[in-house]
Formats: structure tokens, C-alpha cells, sequence
């Protein structure tokens, strides 16, 4: 890797990977949509999984099997949520290779697949009742599953949108990836939401969980034909010119390992904090606070409505001003307000409107940083290892920061009876966070890709 990461050298914004096959050119809003579904997808499984945590603890983890501890089923829940978290650095490294060689259009493809089949045998799988003690593996195996599929997802998904983006707009398509997080979360708490609220606790419990995880196959495979529909590799007809040929450093090596732990702490705060405000929170509110089902789906419908409104304008902005003041707003602030927030929805004299005022401000505090995140990461990579690099760095960020964020907050709390620790948590990373931004160079959202 030549220069600092972050550092972009002359050339085309859309220029086609100097290595590997050629790349058909494929229209700005078509890259945009096919990056976009198969995120969604992916988000509204994890958003449905974060709702129903409690019920699949009960389902699959019982108090039996898991011990005295009745914060263990909720822990053991968490841990396979974690799992999945800990499969995407593998998932990176297979499914970004295969997009860097082989071209973005047949690792994505094989991720939605892979990703669909999983989630919806998940909606399929007996519980302990039925299969006894294999129950919890099944759910583990299918997790990880999804986990490597979402390890590769992210960064062909990224760049594909990136690359193919208009000059000046790299983060506002990248926000999209981003963007259909928040939908994703938002669809998932929502078909969460209407089942509770159409069946009876006894049902939801015993098999209603299942419609939103079954409801991921439809949606799959409308991804998956947008996905089959773009244009693969054209196969090369000349040499290359010699002018293009890849710089010898900027192939996988040192360059990349070190531009991989920079995008790791440059992130480690928005997948702390995303994780801890949107798809932690319904569990906490219940298991700390005491709200119910119901009053915390709708808590974390609020948080993801301020998440999502923040992205695309962050992204926007980004575009204009830079990645890192955008970003660094983001950081100072969930880490300056993590902690009145938290005292905020513990305060029984609050107002229902401060409460939820407070909720639309943490996600939009998040928005800020996942919308210039997509392009702030793949900025920093060469397109010879762009899906690799940049799938990388955010599947080893989720995995130690978002993955564990369940399971480190619900430990924690247990065994200090502290319940401040989510903001000890998400506040802390994102002051790390911010210090690894604040080495961001002004001008990298002004030039081209390399």
C-alpha cells in the first residue's frame, strides 16, 4: 500500500480493479439497489434475532440446561447471537477474495443465498422441546453460517456501491449501505412488533417467533435476482497497459494489515454503540428496567427511526465537509451522552416525550457515524484487495465490539448490578474511537478511488 491509508492516488472514481477480471460497467443506481437488498436482508435477520433473544433464551437455552443462573439462558442467547459476530472475519477473507479475483457479482450472489437458506431454516429448526440437547448446536451451526455470509456481504456489497458512485457522492452511496441497516433493523423490530401484538404471549412463544425468520425467504430471493441480473467479468482481449498495472505495494501485505487495524479502531465506536442503542436495547429495558415486550420493541423502533433519519444527510455531508468531522461529531457525542442518556429512561419522573426525544438522538448520534463509514473504509484500500480490506476491518470491529456487545453488557450488569454499564460500554469506545478518526485526512473524500 503507497501513502497513508485514507490517501487516494490519481485516477478514475470508478476506474475497474487493476487485478482480476475486467469489470462490465454497471449504472450508479443498479449497483446502488443490488448492494442495497442483499443488506437488507442480512440487518432484518439480525434486528428479528436482537427482538426475540428473550423468547429463543426460553426456546432454545432453558434454565436446566444452562444452570441456577436465570441470567443464564439470556447469556447462552447472546452467545450464539456472538457467534455469528466471530464467523465474519472468515467470511471476509473467503468471500472478499473470491470478489477481488473473480469480480463482486458471484460473491455476492453465493452471500445472499447462503444468508436466505440459513435464516430461514432458523424459522424451521425444532427447539429443545423437540430435539433435546442438538437444538442449541443446530441454532450455533446456522448462526455461523450467517455469520460468514455477512462477513463477505458488507464488503462487496461496499464496493460495488463505491466504486460504481458518481464523483462527489462516495458517501452518500455508501450511506446506503448503512441505510439499509437501519431498514433492515426497523423491518425486523417491526415484524417482531405485529406478531407480538397479533398473538397471544403463549403463541408468540411457543411458535410465532417463527413467521419473521420464514419471511426472510421472499425478501432473499428478491435480492438474489437482483443480484444475478448484473453484468459479470469480460474476459481481457489485450494486455493491460503497463501505466495500470498494480504497484507491487499495494498488494495484500504489511500496507493492508496496518490499514485494517486503523479501519478497526476508526469503527470500533459505531459498532459499539449501534449494537448497544439498537439491537441491545429491548433486552436490557426488559432484564434491567423492567419494561415489557412490548414497551421495549417500541423503544428500539425509535432509536432505529433516529438512526435511520441521520444516515443519508450524514453521508451527504460527508461528501461536502469530510469524513472525519462528520464522524468525530458522532463519536464525541454518544461518548459525552451515552450516560444521561441511560439516566434518562431510568428516571420514573421523565416525561414520555423527553424519554423519547432521547431515544430519536441516540440512533441519529450512531447515523452520523455509520453514514461517511461505508466510503471513510473503502477509501482506504486499493481495489486489488478493496472487498477484503475493508470486509475485514468492519467483521473484526463487529465481531469483538458488536458481537460481544450482548453478552459483555448482560455480564456485566449481572455481576455488578450497575446498570450504567451499556453507556460505560458504548461512551468508552467511541472516545477510542474518536482518537483513531482523528488521523483522518481532510481531503480523502475529494479524490478518486484507487
Amino acid at each position: 500500500m503507497t501513502g497513508p491509508p485514507g490517501a487516494a492516488a490519481p485516477g478514475p472514481s470508478a476506474a475497474p480493479p487493476a487485478t482480476g477480471p475486467a469489470h462490465r460497467a454497471v449504472p450508479p443506481r443498479r449497483a446502488l439497489l443490488a448492494g442495497a437488498a442483499g443488506n437488507f436482508v442480512e440487518w432484518y435477520e439480525f434486528g428479528v434475532y436482537g427482538c426475540f433473544a428473550t423468547v429463543i433464551a426460553e426456546r432454545f437455552f432453558t434454565p436446566a440446561a444452562a444452570g441456577p443462573d436465570p441470567a443464564a439462558p439470556l447469556l447462552a442467547a447472546y452467545a450464539s447471537f456472538a457467534v455469528a459476530f466471530f464467523f465474519r472475519p472468515a467470511g471476509a477473507l473467503l468471500f472478499g477474495r473470491l470478489a477481488d479475483r473473480a469480480g463482486r457479482r458471484p460473491a455476492l450472489v453465493l452471500v445472499i443465498a447462503l444468508m436466505t437458506l440459513a435464516t430461514t431454516l432458523i424459522g424451521l429448526l425444532p427447539d429443545r422441546a423437540t430435539a433435546g440437547a442438538a437444538a442449541p448446536w443446530l441454532l450455533v451451526l446456522l448462526r455461523a453460517v450467517q455469520g460468514l455470509c455477512a462477513g463477505g456481504e458488507f464488503g462487496g456489497a461496499v464496493a460495488l456501491m463505491t466504486e460504481h458512485a458518481p464523483p462527489g457522492r462516495r458517501g452518500r452511496y455508501g450511506a446506503w449501505q448503512s441505510f439499509t441497516v437501519a431498514l433492515g433493523l426497523l423491518a425486523g423490530a417491526g415484524a417482531a412488533a405485529l406478531t407480538a401484538s397479533l398473538l397471544s404471549p403463549a403463541a408468540l412463544s411457543g411458535w410465532g417467533w417463527r413467521i419473521p425468520f420464514l419471511l426472510a425467504l421472499p425478501l432473499g430471493l428478491t435480492a438474489l435476482g437482483l443480484r444475478t441480473a448484473l453484468p459479470g467479468p469480460r474476459t481481457r482481449t489485450s494486455a493491460p497497459d503497463p501505466a495500470s498495472a498494480p504497484d507491487p505495494a499495494s498488494a495484500p501485505g504489511i500496507g493492508t494489515v496496518r490499514a485494517v487495524v486503523l479501519g478497526v479502531g476508526r469503527i470500533m465506536g459505531w459498532s459499539a454503540a449501534g449494537y448497544t442503542f439498537l439491537v441491545v436495547l429491548p433486552s436490557y429495558l426488559q432484564s434491567t428496567l423492567g419494561a415489557s415486550f412490548r414497551e421495549a420493541l417500541i423503544a428500539t423502533t425509535l432509536a432505529n427511526l433516529g438512526f435511520a433519519a441521520s444516515i443519508l444527510p450524514a453521508g451527504r455531508l460527508s461528501d461536502r465537509v469530510g469524513r472525519r468531522p462528520v464522524m468525530l461529531a458522532g463519536a464525541l457525542a454518544v461518548a459525552l451522552c451515552a450516560l444521561p442518556f441511560l439516566h434518562l429512561l431510568r428516571d420514573p419522573d421523565a416525561a414520555a416525550t423527553a424519554k423519547a426525544a432521547a431515544l430519536l438522538a441516540a440512533g441519529a448520534t450512531v447515523g452520523l457515524l455509520a453514514g461517511p463509514g461505508p466510503a471513510m473504509l473503502a477509501e482506504m484500500f486499493p481495489s486489488s484487495v478493496r472487498c477484503t480490506g475493508l470486509g475485514l476491518a468492519y467483521a473484526l470491529a463487529n465481531a469483538v465490539f458488536s458481537g460481544c456487545a450482548g453478552l459483555i453488557v448482560t455480564a456485566l450488569t449481572a455481576a455488578t448490578g450497575d446498570p450504567d454499564v451499556p453507556a460505560y460500554y458504548a461512551g468508552g469506545l467511541c472516545a477510542l474511537s474518536a482518537l483513531a478518526l482523528a488521523g483522518l485526512r481532510g481531503d480523502d473524500h475529494r479524490g478518486p478511488l484507487r
